[in-house]
């Protein structure tokens, strides 16, 4: 209840400026978003393993 509530929160237009954040828009996660891709870091790493994000391969070294 409280992540859902924090979400409805962060989709709303904020008073001022700087109190927008972003938030990962598939699991609700605030902290570690990547901006050029628009998810957060788990997110991405599960999308990339996949194969669904374009351009993106897995480095091995």
């Amino acid at each position: 209840m409280a992540r859902t509530s924090l979400i409805v929160k962060a989709q709303r237009k904020a008073k001022f400026s700087t109190r927008n954040y972003n938030r990962c828009p598939m699991c609700g996660r605030s902290r570690a978003y990547l901006r050029k891709f628009g998810i957060c870091r788990i997110c991405f790493r599960n999308l990339a393993l996949s194969g669904e994000i374009p351009g993106v391969v897995k480095s091995s070294w």
